[in-house]
């Protein structure tokens, strides 16, 4: 290496930690004894501000902080709902009922999720239970047990003397119904 390339290399280790040679630094003053802000409290930061990916991060690591409660479960399938991952959010929020029965909010986003898979009549179960824990008193879930009912009375039922269905012998005992085509 000649002299004037370890001159160069020499001088160049030679600028303050953290620095840049435009003579821009990194922050230090970082507290690394100081507490973390609680992974919860940011996801639901980040979840009023519409911010679901970060929120589900946040939340994540809310969960490594104070395991599965049915509190953190929740958190996370709201996020997944916000997010549009129904399958998921379903999941987080059965686990979060399932410990919890009378956490309300888990209730409450649980019968969401059903109402966009279009499982109204369990949704509208879940709604009931969501209503009847909180003494009534949230209008939100009032609104979504109305809107749940009103969407089961809505769905229409098969009169039954309007099909034409058949009973036709197979054999001996053995009948096999036979519906329109």
């Amino acid at each position: 290496m000649s002299r004037a390339a370890f001159l160069f290399l020499l001088l160049a280790g030679c600028t303050p930690s953290g620095g840049t040679s435009d003579g821009l630094f990194a922050p230090s003053g970082v507290d690394r004894r100081s507490e973390a802000v609680d992974g919860l409290l940011v996801g639901h930061r980040l979840m009023a501000a519409g911010e679901y990916e970060l929120a589900l991060k946040a939340y994540l690591r809310g969960a490594a902080e104070h395991g599965t409660t049915p509190e953190v479960l929740s958190a996370l399938g709201t996020a997944n709902l916000r997010l549009g991952r129904l399958g998921q959010a379903e999941t987080l929020l059965r686990r979060a009922v399932d410990e919890d029965p009378l956490f309300v909010p888990a209730q409450n986003n649980l019968g969401v999720v059903l109402m966009e898979r279009g499982e109204i009549a369990e949704a509208s179960r879940v709604f009931r239970a969501a209503f009847a824990a909180d003494d009534g008193r949230s209008d939100d879930i009032r609104q979504n047990l109305t809107l749940a009912l009103a969407k089961l009375d809505e769905q229409p039922y098969a009169d039954p003397n309007e099909e034409n269905f058949a009973l036709v012998r197979r054999g001996r005992g053995s009948y096999l119904i036979v519906g329109p085509e």
